[in-house]
């Protein structure tokens, strides 16, 4: 076999691609990764963006990484090491504040002092919702039930979700029902009173979505986010040592030693084809390289109407995949600090700030802050999630110094005056998170050495993301499960012969999970494809 052949060709170098291709190289496969930056990990990606800096430039905190996958590949072995968040804290503007822990008793007395009712509900909504994720887990980690099949094997999953469903019981189906279909507010208005609570609780329900907390639809998406799971722990969160980026090279490690081949700054001009079937993938340089699948970890449209190119797929399947939703919502901001920042609300360097922070004080801030994306402007006071993992890791920062991540919502990809604006509004849009985090700490500007502003147009010009969208597509009911991308093509199959998606954009969908790159692989071996 010549140097330029190979079984698989895997495009895009993030964490999907790379363990995709680590479990085709386990199983003996010749692999090849192809990765269009210089640096590794797609959006999952530390970079040391200012001397002695590194951060975790796009995904900023661990959750929903499949623990097969952490199994399977022995990524412990390779440098993985999650360190817990323990604390998920809101400053408010009257300078009080509400911290939960993963204290059980510590969380009841926080609650306790906006609502003596919340408090004793929120241990059996969190049981609750873990029954819900377990229920779920099953879901996320097998590709997608084909509902057009009647072979066996098929019958018999879609049998077996069907019978689960009806183990839940009258009070689980109602339950899950309402996940499916309700808005995070009015879901958890069934539960609390404390808008103080509800606040940063819905939030989970809107990340990567262009929607607002009240949309019917965003209670799935908030359950999405509490199947994070570290060491079997439901709603476990963490930061990897040295940065996301360090999930991303632990994969990388893990595909290295099964043999795999990985090139960096080998941008994939096009997918080789020859009567409707993939043969490789030719680059900008003009290098080509032939294997016997090619699978992309790209979105379903820089795959399919890029790479691919329309006049080369099904008009039917064309238009579906225009119509399959990228909207992005949400931008970054990542800050260089001179020393620990000071929440006027619980000043000092506690562990409250350890984990993470939500600038999130009510229903109502966070709705008019998807009013201004709705009318196609950055949300002027929005909501903000921020870490400090030099805290826990300062490994990141030189001694004394610190980092802080903010991820934003609302950052529409679509303003008013089109996307190609974002350049001439990204001071602006930085200049709102910082006067906004500012709110709560006074001293924000005064010890600010660096910052890096990312827009949805930055995160498609640098990261690939169509339209800035951090899940490869809308995390909406009618985008999931056999749904994603499209209706027919749901199982990592393309209606180009050879062609598999990996990505974000396939089954189960978006997030640091990893579960589109090894079910793809997994269903590629399963089926004899490579």
């Amino acid at each position: 076999m010549q140097s330029n052949e190979y079984d698989a060709i895997i495009v895009g170098g993030g964490h999907n691609g790379l363990i995709c291709a680590a479990y085709l190289a386990k199983a003996g496969r010749k692999v090849l990764v192809l990765e269009r930056r210089h640096v590794l990990g797609g959006a999952a990606v530390s970079e040391e963006v200012f001397p002695g800096f590194t951060f975790s430039v796009c995904s900023y905190v661990v959750s929903l990484l499949r623990p097969t996958i952490i199994r399977d590949l022995q990524l412990a072995k390779h440098g993985l090491d999650i360190l817990p968040l323990e604390c998920s804290f809101l400053p408010l503007p009257n300078g009080d504040s509400l911290a939960r822990w993963g204290d059980a008793a510590r969380t009841r007395r926080e609650i306790a002092r906006f609502s003596a009712k919340d408090a004793e509900v929120y241990p059996e909504f969190g049981k609750s919702m873990v029954e819900m994720s377990r229920f779920v887990k099953p879901i996320i980690d097998e590709p997608a039930p084909d509902i057009r099949s009647l072979k066996p094997s098929e019958l018999r999953q879609i049998f077996g979700l069907g019978k689960r469903f009806a183990g839940l019981g009258e009070d689980g189906l109602s339950l899950k029902m309402k996940l499916l279909t309700m808005s995070a507010t009015d879901f958890l208005d069934e539960w609390f009173e404390s808008d103080v609570l509800k606040g940063p609780m819905s939030v989970s329900g809107i990340i990567g979505t262009m929607l607002g907390v009240r949309s019917p639809g965003t209670a799935y998406v908030l359950l999405h986010h509490y199947m994070g799971e570290i060491d079997g722990a439901f709603r476990s969160w963490g930061f990897a040592r040295g940065g996301t980026g360090e999930v991303s090279m632990a994969c990388a490690r893990a595909a290295l030693s099964y043999g795999a081949e990985i090139k960096t700054e080998a941008s994939v001009e096009a997918v080789l084809q020859k009567n409707g079937v993939a043969t490789g993938v030719v680059l900008e340089n003009g290098d080509e390289y032939r294997a016997k699948v090619v699978a992309s970890g790209l979105d379903p449209h820089r795959t399919f109407l890029k790479m691919v190119g329309e006049k080369n797929l099904p008009g039917d399947f064309v238009g579906e995949i225009k119509r399959y939703r990228m909207r992005g919502s949400s931008g970054k901001v990542n800050l260089a600090l001179d020393r620990v920042p000071e929440f006027s609300c619980r000043p000092g360097d506690g562990p409250h700030i350890r984990g993470d922070i939500a600038i999130a004080p009510s229903i109502e801030y966070l709705e008019q802050a998807y009013d201004d994306a709705k009318y196609g402007d950055f949300s002027k006071r929005p909501y903000i999630n921020i870490v400090i993992p030099s805290l826990s890791d300062p490994t990141v920062a030189p001694p004394g110094k610190h980092v802080m991540s903010c991820f934003v919502q609302y950052a529409p990809y679509d303003i008013k005056e089109g996307p190609d604006f974002w350049p001439n509004k990204r001071d602006a849009f930085g200049d709102a998170v910082i006067d906004t985090i500012s709110e709560y700490v006074p001293n924000l500007r005064d010890i600010i050495l660096h910052k890096q502003v990312l827009t949805p147009w930055d995160l498609e010009q640098t990261f690939g993301l169509t339209k800035g969208n951090i899940f490869h597509g809308e995390l909406s009911l009618e985008q999931l499960l056999f749904m994603r991308p499209t209706s027919r093509w749901a199982r990592y199959r393309t209606p180009i012969k050879n062609l598999w998606l990996c990505g974000s954009g396939a089954h189960p969908g978006g997030g640091l999970m990893g579960a589109p790159g090894q079910l793809a692989a997994r269903t590629m071996l399963e089926e004899g494809a490579v």
